[in-house]
This record gives structure tokens, sequence and C-alpha cells, in this order.
């Protein structure tokens, strides 16, 4: 299974968390490819900022010393959180294409729900327009075809809603599964 190999710094706490046992620095990130909220360790004396992408991939890194463990989103900070919102919108305008391909090739999940369904705000007359105005060369292309509204957002609220880790179907992220940066 393939990993996060770049993150975005949502938060750094130079001294780490309030009230915390160990006087750690800690930064708290979203990776790039499959939104998994990190908990991440800088290597000693560096300073991470706000936005700031970061390799975490195998082999060796420059800023980060470890991957702590996942986070759920209600373990965000304020300032992370609201941070997630920009950084989100970002990541989904650089990566159309993926999301494209996704409108574009979304099928049933089972025999009465469609990947499509899943989307916050799509019905059935949404779904049928979508599937039947294939293929999709942009987010306008898919508003202008279809009369579906600001895609990005309704993207950003899946996403979202994924993060929230109560959803039975995941399209956008994985799931977090307690082993996985061991």
């Amino acid at each position: 299974m393939k990993r996060e190999e770049y993150a975005i710094i949502l938060d750094f706490l130079a001294i780490g968390y309030p009230g915390g046992r160990h006087g750690e620095a800690v930064a708290q990130a979203v990776g790039q490819s499959f939104f998994s909220l990190l908990e991440l360790i800088p290597k000693e004396n560096i300073v991470l900022k706000q936005e700031e992408t970061v390799y975490i991939g195998e082999g060796k890194r420059d800023k980060i010393r470890l991957i702590r463990r996942r986070l759920e989103l209600n373990e965000l900070t304020n300032t992370a959180l609201m941070t997630l919102e920009y950084v989100l919108e970002d990541l989904i305008k650089k990566n159309e294409k993926q999301f494209l391909d996704f409108f574009n090739t979304a099928s049933t999940v089972t025999p009465r729900l469609h990947q499509l369904d899943l989307l916050p705000g799509i019905g059935k007359k949404y779904v049928g327009d979508i599937i039947n105005k294939r293929p999709y060369q942009s987010f306008e292309d898919i508003s202008k075809k279809t009369n579906l509204h600001d895609v990005l957002k309704i993207i950003k609220k899946r996403i979202m809603d994924e993060l929230k880790g109560s959803e039975r179907y995941y399209l956008f992220t994985r799931p977090i599964r307690r082993a996985e940066f061991r």
C-alpha cells in the first residue's frame, strides 16, 4: 500500500502541546496524497511553518525525524483545523485531474448505491446527469454540463466527512489503521 510522501504543516507547536509532559516540538500535518492527518516530530532545531510542505516518505528526511501517529479530526488544534480548510481547497485545485478521473470513472458500490451518491448534495437526479454527460475536462465543465455548482466545495465536504472517521465508504481518504506508521 502506498504511503504519504509529502505532508503540509497545519500547525507547529515549538514546545509541544500545552500541558504536555514532554517539551518536544510537534507538528500537525495533512498528507498530500491521501489526506492523512499526521502528528510529526521535527528534527532537532528545525522550525516548521504553517502550510510548508515537508518530505515524510522513505529514506532521508531533511526536516522530519518521525511520524508519531495518525490523528483523528477531533485531535487537531484550532489552528490546524482552520488551516486544513484552506489547504484542502488548494490540494483539490492542484489535483483536479485526480478528482476529474473520479467523476469520469465512478461506478456502483452496491446494486443500489453509486459512488457519486456518496458526495454531499448529490441525489439520484445528479448521479444520472453526471454519468450521462461524461467525460469532463474540468470542474467548470462539470458545472456547465450538469448544473452542479461548486464541485470543489462538494469534494472538500466529502473529504472532511471522511476525516471525521464515521463514514462507511471512503472515496478520497483512508480510514485510520492504528499500526500504519510504526
